[in-house]
């Protein structure tokens, strides 16, 4: 079922992606030299062989093709060329700042060493939608009343402020100094938008 979803029938052999090819790949190759790779469509892969000039002039279509790559590891890719799985469980907003593990794959039209599918760690940089700005105006505007608290997630904080008037004031000044400078964010540790 996954190399049906990864290899669509319909499509030109030389179009697949690098999941429905055997490539033959240079392990001696120079890092970040390209190089021209003799590729093959795997068994019981349904693809297209075209019949237009063009494409067969270009060799769309045939079962055997070559196909250009850089020379490195699949996990040394650049982050747009593969997809990682991600996660929102860690803090952003830990210091020193958090990384978690995760799954990653690379994209069907990339030709890569070693295994399409990696473990990657990544910097724990998730957000929800709380808005700095929106923050810093309800803590100079209703700080007082605990609105700013409120909005981040931090109730606790927020009816301490609403029945102390904001601390007469003292503490409504902390938290416009702590929000602008960025101190202050959300309750549930992800970074403001």
């Amino acid at each position: 079922e996954e190399i049906s979803r990864l290899c669509p029938s319909g499509v030109a052999c030389s179009e697949l992606s690098g999941d429905c090819l055997k490539c033959n790949l240079n392990l001696n190759c120079v890092y970040g030299a390209v190089y021209v790779a003799n590729c093959s469509v795997l068994e019981n892969i349904d693809c297209v062989v075209s019949n237009t000039i063009i494409d067969i002039l270009n060799f769309k279509g045939e079962q055997f093709f070559q196909k250009k790559y850089i020379c490195r590891y699949c996990y040394q890719t650049e982050h747009w060329e593969h997809e990682c799985h991600q996660k929102n469980s860690c803090s952003s907003v830990a210091s020193p700042r958090q990384y978690y593990r995760t799954n990653c794959t690379v994209n069907g039209d990339i030709l890569c060493l070693g295994r399409r599918r990696f473990m990657k760690n990544l910097l724990c940089n998730w957000t929800v939608g709380y808005r700095w700005s929106t923050a810093l105006i309800l803590s100079i505007t209703l700080g007082g009343f605990g609105a700013d608290r409120f909005y981040l997630g931090h109730w606790q904080e927020g009816i301490g402020k609403l029945f102390s008037f904001g601390g007469l004031g003292v503490w409504t000044l902390i938290d416009v100094m702590l929000i602008s400078m960025r101190y202050l964010g959300p309750a549930d540790g992800s970074l403001y938008i």
